[in-house]
């Protein structure tokens, strides 16, 4: 496998996130995210670990964009700290943070790379969650006020845009199960915050469309192929609602489809009860030019009557004796071929992307060297799946590396690595690792 089995066109990307790479936290009138006041609770950040430093990407972004350029990438995807340039979340614009990001997406057109901003990568400010957040039904105007300004600030600049990152992942983790900033839970906060995300979605994608030129319009998915545990009907079942909520959620209401269905899943009647907006699906849609699936872990369940309303819990992939990372993930490049073959058979998506790909593996730094060579097989499966399905038909257009630096990995604190260039958090120190090196001599090939 060569990068020239791709074809010329195909986009080879990295990406990063505000939260977990700038840092300054309280730098030149940035205002508070969820995710700063969620880490001073006791217990919920593994080693008491802030986002306040991460790896200082604020400051280092010269270094840091010069090094995805060395390691031979085209794309650069980033997303803005809405309380960076809206520090309320509403209201007044913060004119330090807006002129943070023109000098990034300046860097970048200067060393020829793409910029792909991401409007929302999980860091909603403190004061809009204060008023509700992703369950206000004020939510929708908040994030219109703040797409415009991105819009009006950078469109002239930037034609490439993703709306929401992973909103199943923000939605369930933040406001179901409370692992998550802003750590709510239950049904109460869960039902609202993902129709929410719904409207989010379409509406920024039609923001986008209206005020910037020649745009080029996608959102992300987290997606992971649910297998039950055994033939049993119960083990199906419990599949099949898991995969609903993991997969389908969130890509079928924006296609048209409406709100999805499976057999005896009582939770979807409340659902449609609690937002009977569902039904009203040209709301929920917005053409996008491109899809960007993330596809980190393969996910076996079983049926768990414990377990409240899915009635679905994991199979570990480490008691089913398979490959799988040091988070505890399936390692399985072949479902990663299965889920881009599945979106692409909905039909009517014009193209896919992979905004997101990668692994942790506890890496170590000896005598100035990380070797990673776990990490590099990871990718060249996951690649080989990725040009598999390209060359039965998907029209596949790229893959982005997760992640550039080592940095603030949510609820795992610093100790999940997932960089090609490793960052010693008392220094700042990059160093390169392997499989930093490794994507350079692949992508010259």
């Amino acid at each position: 496998m060569k990068k020239s089995d791709f074809g010329e066109d195909f986009l080879w990307g990295v990406t990063i996130a505000a939260i977990q790479n700038e840092g300054a936290s309280f730098t030149k009138g940035k205002g508070l995210t969820i995710w700063d006041t969620f880490s001073k609770r006791i217990g919920k950040i593994k080693n008491g670990d802030t986002p306040s430093h991460a790896c200082d990407f604020y400051h280092r972004y010269k270094e840091d964009l010069l090094l995805a350029k060395q390691l031979g990438f085209k794309v650069f995807r980033f997303s803005i700290a809405w309380s960076r340039i809206l520090p309320e979340g509403q209201g007044r614009i913060n004119k330090s943070g807006i002129n943070f990001y023109h000098q990034v997406i300046d860097e970048c057109l200067t060393l020829g790379l793409t910029p792909y901003i991401t409007l929302y990568h999980w860091d909603l400010p403190h004061d809009l969650e204060k008023e509700g957040g992703w369950c206000s039904h004020f939510l929708l105007k908040w994030f219109s006020r703040f797409v415009t300004v991105c819009a009006e600030n950078y469109g002239s600049k930037v034609k490439n845009w993703i709306i929401l990152n992973e909103p199943m992942g923000f939605t369930t983790l933040g406001y179901m199960l409370g692992i998550h900033a802003p750590g709510k839970m239950g049904l109460n906060n869960y039902f609202p915050a993902i129709h929410n995300a719904a409207l989010a979605q379409a509406e920024g994608g039609r923001i986008i469309r209206e005020l910037v030129s020649n745009a080029n319009i996608g959102t992300t998915f987290s997606c992971s192929e649910v297998m039950p545990f055994s033939d049993k009907e119960q083990d199906i079942k419990a599949a099949a609602r898991m995969d609903l909520m993991l997969n389908r959620l969130f890509i079928e209401p924006l296609l048209g489809k409406g709100l999805p269905h499976v057999e005896d899943f009582p939770m979807l009647e409340k659902m449609l009860v609690h937002n009977k907006t569902w039904k009203y699906t040209e709301r929920l849609q917005f053409d996008f030019d491109y899809i960007g699936i993330q596809n980190y872990f393969a996910l076996t369940v079983k049926h768990n009557p414990l377990i409240p309303y899915l009635q679905a819990s994991e199979v570990k992939a480490k008691t089913r004796k398979v490959p799988y990372t040091d988070m505890g993930w399936e390692i399985n490049a072949e479902s990663c071929y299965r889920m881009i073959k599945r979106f692409w058979d909905y039909g009517n998506i014009r193209k896919l992307l992979v905004t997101e790909g990668g692994a942790f593996f506890k890496d170590k730094l000896i005598n100035g060297t990380v070797d990673d060579a776990q990490r590099i097989q990871y990718f060249q499966e996951y690649l080989e799946a990725v040009l598999k399905a390209k060359r039965e038909g998907v029209n596949v257009g790229g893959y982005f590396a997760w992640t550039l630096t080592d940095n603030f990995e949510w609820s795992e604190g610093y100790q999940a690595t997932f960089g090609l260039i490793h960052v010693d958090f008392s220094t700042q120190q990059r160093t390169i690792k392997n499989s930093g090196y490794w994507w350079r001599q692949f992508l010259k090939s």
